[in-house]
């Protein structure tokens, strides 16, 4: 243990920090990629979201949109946030100021969308009890980790970037995340962080891990081709009488009798 705190930049970071900025993201970064190809492999069946429309579709129809909306628009703001520096943004011509108000309002309608929309799918889950019956386990533990990092991520939104004192995350989260992927964690950037964005950062890990056993699965089963295919026309059919002679429609017949 004390080679690898030597080594790579690391001297002078704990155990516990080496755990949970280094370990535990290459840990779940690894049960990803290898739990999906299993996955696919074995259970392609089970490859799934698992549909409850057929048990309950009124709540569904307006929860699982304002969810998945809000949710693509958190993630883009993520990818923007984290993957591109600071100093990428800035030579384009982005202040930072207005980056900061952009995120928080754009951050705050997203996150407004989750909130409505996670509270009718998660109602719906506990109260029907037809879709509560078809929740495996591990569903169970997937949907509680998603609670907490949509409840973290409002805090910080809302509480911190809005009606707090805006913390810079892209000086301290977003560069130990990068670092990941060049082979040099800079934990130092991460336990920087405030306790509250740490503990968001750790349970994202936790959930990517648990992802490919879960019916999050169905993410990368979206129909994409529904983008570019024709268009399906549907045409309405009129009921109509069936032709029977006589004027009293259908009447008994003898089979095999003419009409």
């Amino acid at each position: 243990m004390s080679g690898l705190l030597a080594s790579g930049g690391l001297s002078g970071v704990s155990g516990g920090d080496l755990f949970w900025w280094v370990i535990l993201p290459y840990a779940a970064l690894l049960t990803f990629v290898i739990g999906h190809i299993w996955r696919y492999q074995y259970d392609q069946f089970g490859w799934t979201s698992r549909s409850t429309e057929l048990q309950e579709r009124r709540a569904l129809k307006w929860g699982s949109p304002l969810f998945h909306y809000g949710a693509f628009a958190a993630i883009g703001g993520h990818i923007l946030g984290i993957l591109i520096p600071e100093s990428v943004t800035q030579a384009v011509g982005i202040p930072e100021t207005f980056y900061r108000t952009f995120s928080a309002i754009a951050g705050t309608i997203a996150a407004v969308a989750v909130i409505i929309g996670v509270l009718i799918l998660a109602g719906r889950r506990l109260l029907v009890p037809r879709v509560r019956a078809t929740t495996s386990p591990v569903d169970w533990v997937a949907l509680i980790l998603l609670a907490i990092i949509i409840g973290l991520g409002i805090a910080e939104t809302i509480g911190v970037g809005l009606l707090g004192n805006h913390y810079n995350y892209r000086v301290s989260i977003s560069p130990w995340f990068r670092s990941l992927f060049t082979g040099s964690p800079d934990v130092r950037a991460a336990i920087k962080a405030p306790l509250l964005f740490q503990v968001h950062a750790v349970v994202a890990w936790v959930l990517i891990g648990v992802w490919p056993f879960s019916r999050l699965v169905h993410a990368w089963s979206y129909p994409y081709f529904y983008l570019w295919r024709p268009f399906i026309v549907y045409r309405r059919r009129v009921a109509t009488r069936p032709n029977e002679p006589g004027t009293s429609g259908r009447r008994w017949r003898r089979i095999g009798t003419p009409y």
